[in-house]
């Protein structure tokens, strides 16, 4: 039998906002925008965010999300050596190549290095280097990358390879998957994230003939232009148009965005821009609940505890238009009782909170602690309870 879910309202005190809640108007030419902010999960703006489209070179933030997964795993070590195979070379080498790190053939390389070539420079020679370092071959590698795809629930998105090279469609993604990548990227691996995303320049390769070093600059369109911004990734070919992936955190409040589909270089950039000055200036957000903080409970079935904990993992906000509001609403909702055993830390609830006439935005809670299987007589007791009508 299918339970329904369980509410349990929360009553937030201090939480009285003014007047009424709607979202504050934007008009992008972007054909494809997407803005979501993290402290809350609110979606802030959606202009056909589930169309699929070609990544171009956003597809680049998988790639890197995979190594950065194999990172943190202990799988891959940043000081592991990578030789530039000569067929890769020839292959990303030139002008037809597009974006290069100016690696050289034979060149060892370390990952730490070609993470930069590619977050950096968006050097596709870099991008095919790491990945057969890692996995072998490119076939193999993108592989990795479909399967922690699927692993995030990018339900729209399929890699036919590591740089986003145009490949007759086999490659595509939406506005919203490339966020809920930026996203996990962001959450589930700050550390790398800061030592590589948001880095202005990078020094690689030499000029032929004066053999003078190579610097290209980071072409994210935010940094030095929007305070805060640290990533992520741009993206252009024929195909796709212009693109960008872009994140950014003001007082502790984070926003990423997508716009995709811009027909110039400048207008991405303006855009890009234009966009995140609007989303931090025409929204709010305050604080709910710290990281950790416990919330409530949810019943336990033929559990060793009747009623299990539930706590936020990380912090929690609500964010609404700003100077404008209404009484914030919160509950919790869950498929209840909850059987156990139940494991510490395992996704039990959700806090769902409504500010006004906006979206609900959804954040997960987290069982406080352990709770095992109830032994025969606890069993017997929680039967006798329920024939009873005394659970």
């Amino acid at each position: 039998m299918t339970r329904k879910p369980l509410t349990i309202a929360l009553f937030l005190a201090g939480l009285s906002l003014p007047a009424a809640a709607a979202a504050p108007p934007f008009e992008t030419p972007a054909p494809i925008a997407y803005m979501l902010d993290l402290s809350s999960g609110a979606v802030l703006y959606a202009k056909d965010a589930d169309r699929r489209i070609p990544p171009a070179s956003m597809a680049k933030m998988m790639t890197t999300h995979v190594a950065f997964e194999l990172i943190d795993s202990g799988e891959l070590q940043p000081n592991r050596m990578c030789t530039v195979r000569p067929e890769t070379w020839q292959r990303w080498h030139g002008p037809e190549a597009g974006s290069t790190m100016f690696l050289s053939p034979g060149e060892q390389v370390s990952v730490e290095n070609l993470l930069h070539g590619i977050v950096t420079l968006s050097g596709n020679d870099a991008t095919v280097v790491l990945a057969e370092c890692i996995s072998g071959t490119e076939a193999a590698f993108v592989a990795l990358m479909n399967r922690e795809s699927r692993e995030l629930g990018l339900r729209n998105s399929n890699w036919g390879n590591p740089v986003g090279w145009p490949d007759n469609g086999v490659t595509f993604t939406t506005a919203r998957d490339l966020v809920t990548l930026a996203a996990a990227t962001i959450r589930n691996h700050p550390r790398l994230y800061r030592a590589y995303y948001g880095v202005r320049e990078f020094t690689w390769g030499r000029t032929m003939g004066g053999n003078q070093p190579i610097t290209q600059a980071n072409r994210n369109p935010l940094l030095g232009r929007v305070a805060g911004a640290d990533g992520l990734k741009t993206g252009h070919t024929a195909e796709a148009g212009y693109g960008f992936t872009g994140s950014a955190e003001q007082d502790g409040r984070r926003i990423v965005m997508v716009v995709a589909g811009l027909d110039s270089f400048n207008g991405r950039a303006n855009e890009s821009v234009r966009f995140m000055d609007w989303g931090f200036r025409a929204w709010q957000s305050r604080p709910l609940l710290d990281a950790g903080e416990r919330i409530g409970e949810a019943r336990v079935q033929q559990g060793s505890e009747a009623a299990v904990g539930l706590v936020a993992p990380r912090a929690v906000a609500v964010t609404y238009p700003a100077g404008l509001g209404q009484d914030v609403r919160a509950r919790i909702v869950y498929q209840g009782p909850v059987k156990a055993p139940i494991a510490q830390g395992q996704h039990i609830a959700d806090l769902v909170v409504q500010a006004g006439d906006m979206p609900a935005q959804v954040t997960p809670l987290h069982a406080a602690e352990a709770i095992g299987e109830a032994g025969f007589f606890g069993r017997i007791w929680t039967g006798f309870k329920h024939l009873f009508g005394l659970a």
